[in-house]
């Protein structure tokens, strides 16, 4: 027995005419009909008696159209508390430029589909900004890059994004196919954030451990104005794939950096799960979702998942 054919019975008893309920319901006489001999058959009785005027309930049609109508109103009023009660709230996420650029997007399109009452407040800055906020609960959850020994959080290890050089190939002619070594950019003037940088540090390591420092010619913390600089030809970058995802960095050079340190690894660091409010683990989950849609669809260049 369904819903579908108690609310069809109890519209043809109050009608007293198959065709009227079957015009007031939209759908076709035989349709409705049909429904109704269904659920005789079900119930081994008769329910409607026919007449030359329409049609009368029998004393189990108007026995089952009592408890019918009590069961509809029951059920309206489930779907009326389900949806007053539907998740909600407030939900701070952090991510790096980087990230923000090809997570944002996604992000806030899959929240919205999947709880429009969760509002999101999205925080763009530098991992370690990032991680202090966490640190202060100005944060619900973030993407991280270094962790560090923060206790009490919960911190899930999602991704390694390849670095690649970036550059104007006008400016910078280098082969566009296959990978460069660190020898064939130890000359290379380079555009990078500063020190503090968890990128920075990346590209330091890697140019320490193969016995040389980088040409560093100039020093941005912003994304937007450090591929401005490379658009402009001013110097190359090293940057994940994710900070060139954007339509208007589709013309510069992107070759990935052939050298095991030049991997970036991206965590979903969150408040323990305790602390953590319904609409904030609801949020993790949809996060961590598009992560993993995003590297499985090949729109996060230079992206693998971490087992």
């Amino acid at each position: 027995m369904e819903l579908r054919q108690l609310r069809y019975f109890v519209r043809v008893v109050e009608l007293g005419s198959m065709g009227r309920a079957a015009r007031d319901l939209g759908v076709v006489t035989s349709a409705l009909s049909q429904q109704i001999s269904r659920l005789e058959s079900e119930l081994s009785t008769r329910l409607l008696q026919r007449t030359s005027t329409g049609v009368v309930p029998t004393a189990a049609g108007m026995a089952l159209c009592q408890e019918a109508e009590l069961v509809l109103r029951h059920a309206a009023n489930a779907v009326q508390a389900a949806q007053a009660a539907r998740l909600a709230g407030h939900v701070s996420i952090g991510m790096a430029p980087t990230t923000a650029s090809v997570l944002g997007v996604p992000l806030l399109r899959a929240m919205q589909s999947r709880y429009p009452d969760v509002r999101l407040h999205l925080v763009e800055s530098l991992s370690g900004n990032l991680s202090q906020m966490l640190g202060r609960r100005q944060l619900d959850l973030a993407v991280l890059f270094h962790a560090g020994s923060h206790q009490g959080w919960t911190l899930l290890p999602m991704l390694t994004e390849q670095l690649f050089v970036v550059a104007h190939p006008a400016r910078y002619p280098l082969p566009d196919t296959g990978d460069l070594s660190l020898n064939d950019i130890v000359d290379l003037p380079l555009v990078l954030p500063t020190g503090s940088h968890g990128l920075r540090v990346i590209v330091n390591a890697a140019f320490f451990h193969h016995g040389h420092e980088p040409n560093v010619v100039a020093e941005v913390d912003g994304l937007s104005m450090l591929m401005d600089i490379v658009h402009a030809g001013l110097a190359a970058t090293i940057q994940p794939g994710a900070a060139v995802v954007r339509a208007s960095d589709k013309q510069l050079l992107r070759i990935p950096l052939l050298h095991d340190r030049m991997v970036r690894r991206n965590l979903v660091a969150s408040l323990s799960d305790d602390q953590l409010s319904p609409a904030g683990l609801a949020a993790r989950v949809v996060l961590i979702d598009v992560m993993r849609s995003l590297v499985a669809e090949g729109l996060w260049p230079g992206a693998t998942l971490m087992r």
